[in-house]
């Protein structure tokens, strides 16, 4: 494993730019998420794509409808600008498996789609709590396997296959993987997890250091994972919390993301440790004074700009590219 190493007690200070970002989220007012209805909580989250920035030009974006186990699957095609066959990455959007949708992810999608150099396959998998556990893994899943299965239709190379999400989406990544493992299928090349909820216990010291004031708070979290997983015996599935895994041998090389002032932070480390344990090859990057949601908030924040490099470079590699001199 190689990255940032987390030196305990080696904290620094929350970055300029995340603190611009926080106070000028605090000036809009408002009560947090988990004060909210589902619905008040959508509309709210849609506000954010503007972090995204001024979206970029692809060479074609194609929407989709997949079949899945409980019904449609709404995807959107994003190819790159040059000659294919591409490689191929299903993107899972972050939002507590509650909010979020192909549009608010719409712009990220094309940054990574140009930066990477891969065709980028957005999955817009079902929501709770109208679609509890295990309904957006099933999506997910299904979906990853169509695109492996389909990846020539639309110019994708299916032996250059990844898997890539942010938060709740980094969740659904990494299950995918597992999942990819246990079955036999699809054959995936690599997972890039962005600061991940990889453990419905909520009980990590960085839960208790960065509880409040940081975006995303332990209330939040806590709503999202009580709308998402309905069932308390369903939350040590390792399906669900994949940290509760017996295994994670055989699981595709990985790169994770993780910020120092994020609730999440802990268990996306812990998670690549054993990873890297089970002798899985492992990238752990901690982006010091940010907060969680800056990967997709590069508009706004350097490290996000920084992050998107690493990951962009992490991921041609994986998918034997050349470097790009895009940055």
């Amino acid at each position: 494993m190689h990255g940032t190493k987390p030196i305990p007690g080696g904290y620094m200070a929350l970055d300029p730019q995340a603190r611009a970002v926080l106070d000028q989220m605090a000036k809009t007012g408002g009560p947090p998420i988990n004060e909210l209805s589902v619905n008040e909580a959508r509309e709210a989250s849609a506000a954010l794509a503007v972090m995204q920035g001024v979206p970029e030009s692809v060479a074609s974006i194609e929407n989709q409808i997949l079949p899945g186990p409980g019904g449609a699957i709404p995807v959107r095609i994003y190819v790159p600008f040059g000659k294919g066959p591409f490689p191929v990455l299903a993107y899972f959007h972050g939002g507590g498996w509650v909010i979020g949708d192909i549009e608010s992810s719409d712009g990220f999608c094309r940054i990574l789609t140009n930066a990477a150099g891969c065709i980028v396959i957005s999955v817009d998998y079902r929501l709770a709590p109208e679609h509890p556990f295990p309904a957006a893994v099933d999506d997910a899943y299904h979906a990853t396997l169509w695109v492996a299965t389909n990846a020539s239709s639309f110019g994708g190379d299916p032996t250059r296959i990844a898997v890539c999400g942010d938060s709740a989406g980094g969740n659904l990544a990494a299950v995918v993987a597992q999942i990819a493992r246990d079955c036999g299928k699809p054959a995936l090349q690599f997972q890039l997890l962005i600061y991940p909820a990889i453990d419905a216990a909520c009980d990590t010291p960085s839960y208790t250091e960065n509880s409040e004031g940081y975006f995303l708070t332990r209330d939040i979290m806590q709503w999202f994972w009580n709308h998402y997983v309905q069932r308390d015996a369903d939350r040590n599935h390792p399906y669900a919390s994949p940290l509760r895994a017996s295994s994670l041998a055989g699981l595709p090389p990985a790169s994770v993301i993780t910020a120092e002032f994020d609730p999440l932070r802990d268990e996306g480390e812990r998670y690549a440790e054993l990873m890297h344990a089970a002798g899985v090859p492992v990238q752990l990057i901690r982006y010091d004074g940010m907060i969680h949601g800056f990967f997709t908030m590069s508009a706004m924040l350097d490290q996000g700009k920084i992050a998107i490099q690493q990951s962009a470079a992490a991921l041609r590699t994986a998918f034997k590219l050349p470097p790009t001199d895009r940055f």
